[in-house]
């Protein structure tokens, strides 16, 4: 088991933890025939895809910051992911946050610095040749992981106000 006193693991434990607690609000505060809807248009994401791929994409960063496998990954999917309803919705959540928190019981890193192997990642620049590199440090990783989360569950949040006007609209 990770070293109760790691302070990384310790505050990523805690905010993953927050962060959850914030998608099941975010969830619940939306109808079920809401949690698929792309608020403006086809290029934004529902609750549904951002539930889904933030919580993979965590549980992906975590893997490379504490030195797992990397687990198998079909971000495509992610971005194509639907929902039955709230209950369906907070069971994936809840799955991928266990598999997070596995992830950080078993953690055995003793230098953040070390470099660790990702997923290909291209690069989001317009017109920018290549992928981004294939290594970073662990404590990158781990920071990544936890501010992508956040930013996901701040884009939830909004999502769920904008429901909240349109059935009081």
């Amino acid at each position: 088991m990770a070293s109760e006193t790691d302070p990384w693991i310790a505050a990523a434990r805690e905010i993953l933890g927050e962060a959850v607690v914030d998608i099941r609000a975010a969830i619940e505060a939306s109808p079920a025939g809401m949690l698929n809807d792309r608020p403006a248009g086809d290029d934004t994401n529902s609750i549904a895809v951002l539930a889904v791929h933030s919580m993979h994409s965590t549980r992906s960063w975590f893997a490379v910051a504490t030195g797992a496998p990397l687990p198998a990954r079909d971000r495509a999917s992610e971005f194509a992911a639907t929902a039955e309803g709230a209950a369906h919705l907070i069971a994936v959540v809840d799955q991928a946050r266990a598999d997070c928190e596995a992830l950080l019981d078993d953690a055995r890193v003793e230098d953040w610095s070390v470099a660790r192997k990702t997923h290909v990642r291209p690069s989001p620049a317009e017109g920018a040749a290549g992928n981004r590199p294939d290594h970073v440090a662990a404590a990158w990783a781990l920071a990544h992981a936890l501010e992508h989360l956040r930013e996901h569950v701040g884009q939830m949040a909004l999502t769920a106000q904008l429901h909240a006007a349109k059935r009081t609209g």
